[in-house]
């Protein structure tokens, strides 16, 4: 919740600060009804993120010792686990849960919430938001939304961002709002380094927004209706866009 209603004011201050971002000519995605306000955060976002956040990651790779960045990235996965199990029940998949259940355990307990033993021991993990539950309840994405600072959603996801929040243990964790605000913090920068090497290939794309647009609806309608997804097959792709 605290993280939602920091993009809200950050989407205010976007508004103000952006302005209206000229479109580019040719056929519009019917998929992005608001590309003008749209485009505008994604400039916002990409600002910040050239000024702030990926510098910030460069650094966190640079000292930071992988073998601490990657228990990091497991303890933080570990403590936002029961939402997938969750998740999972709430789409029938009884026997996913079952197993993503033991895996919480067996990485709490043997793992210290650090490592990662479930995987070796045949326990692959899973990732499941409520944005994917309400898609395979029939719910429709609705318009394609540029979040501030979380980046590409829809109507159907952003809304899902509410109840994601109370399945994340980190609420009940920590004390109060600046020690969630950190673990947040440290969480999407670990997020942020591991997608450091992509940057290139946006870099590459004639039009990045569209690219990333594109590259997220796929995905996402991959991951609800699999390969009878209605996506375009020249569409290009990219690796799962994570929402810290």
């Amino acid at each position: 919740m605290r993280r939602l209603r920091v993009s809200l004011l950050l989407l205010l201050g976007a508004c103000a600060l952006g302005g209206c971002a000229s479109l580019p000519g040719g056929k519009h995605d019917p998929r992005d009804p608001y590309e003008r306000f749209n485009r505008s955060i994604y400039r916002f976002n990409n600002a910040v993120d050239k000024a702030v956040i990926r510098p910030l990651a460069v650094g966190y790779v640079k000292i930071t010792p992988a073998p601490v960045r990657t228990g990091l990235s497991n303890f933080f996965s570990n403590i936002a686990y029961p939402g997938t199990i969750v998740n999972e029940l709430l789409q029938g998949k009884v026997t996913d849960s079952g197993r993503d259940t033991f895996r919480l355990i067996f990485n709490t307990i043997w793992g210290l919430g650090f490592f990662d033993p479930a995987t070796g021991a045949g326990f692959e993990k899973h990732n499941e938001d409520f944005g994917l539950t309400f898609g395979h309840w029939g719910i429709h994405p609705g318009p394609y939304l540029v979040l501030p600072i979380l980046g590409p959603s829809n109507i159907r996801d952003g809304l899902g961002l509410i109840p994601d929040g109370y399945t994340n243990a980190r609420v009940y964790l920590l004390r109060n709002f600046w020690e969630e605000t950190g673990a947040w913090a440290v969480a999407a920068l670990g997020e942020r380094a591991d997608l450091l090497d992509q940057d290139q290939i946006l870099k590459q794309a004639y039009d990045p927004y569209a690219f990333m647009r594109n590259a997220y609806l796929q995905h996402r309608d991959y991951r609800i209706h699999g390969d009878q997804a209605g996506a375009d097959a020249d569409t290009p792709t990219l690796p799962d866009v994570p929402t810290p």
